[in-house]
């Protein structure tokens, strides 16, 4: 305990964001999951619930922001490096898939909680800031309207990856993984599209809409 007495708020934050899945699987996005990661890590629980004292969306934001430190840490440069893009981004969602597999039933709240209406915007926050870190990890330097439309389709891509993973119960997750390639697939292909209106002062801004509804519900 007295290891944690100088940790600040957001330090506590991030310390109890990636345990607190496994006690929210059970007692939901909750102050109760709050108090058993404190107790589990010897933090006072009332300080731990200041630390979360923006509620269950909070919660969830660190556990995502655990997750994104906790993928790049996987992936470091240097693994990365030898990788082709269209390999690259794969690795990275599977790479989350990975830390994301043993929370499922939390992942499932969590998902409950990010659908209603109240936290659209905040959740299509951090689909964005995933696909940021994905795209930064991979080595993505563009600045200009590049920048934007490669994350926006791949957090469609991953939030597609993540509804069929959800319940997802083939071994090791294949089906996952293969709903994956395929968008992955669609991704590359677009980039490789894009290349080419811009050769010829094609239409981008105005069939970018149109592709990202087709990565987040795919034909059947």
């Amino acid at each position: 305990m007295s290891e944690t007495l100088d940790l600040t708020l957001d330090e506590i934050r991030a310390l109890l964001a990636p345990i607190l899945p496994r006690h929210a699987a059970f007692d939901g996005w909750r102050p109760p999951a709050v108090a058993m990661a404190a107790q589990q890590q010897g933090i006072d629980p009332d300080i731990a619930q200041l630390a979360f004292a923006d509620g269950p969306f909070g919660m969830i934001d660190a556990w995502f922001a655990s997750i994104d430190a906790r993928m790049v840490a996987a992936l470091p440069p240097e693994t990365l490096a030898a990788m082709s893009i269209r390999k690259k981004i794969a690795a990275l969602v599977e790479a989350r898939l990975d830390l994301l597999a043993p929370d499922r039933e939390a992942l499932r709240r969590a998902y409950a909680v990010l659908a209603l209406p109240a936290n659209a915007l905040r959740a299509a926050k951090l689909g964005w800031r995933a696909a940021d870190a994905m795209w930064r990890a991979a080595g993505d330097v563009a600045t200009d309207f590049n920048h934007y439309s490669k994350r926006m389709t791949l957090s469609a891509v991953y939030a597609s990856t993540l509804l069929v993973f959800i319940d997802d119960d083939s071994e090791d997750h294949a089906d996952s993984r293969a709903f994956l390639a395929r968008r992955v697939e669609d991704v590359m292909r677009f980039e490789k599209a894009k290349a080419q209106w811009r050769g010829l002062g094609g239409g981008e801004r105005l069939s970018l809409s149109r592709f990202v509804g087709r990565l987040r519900y795919p034909a059947i």
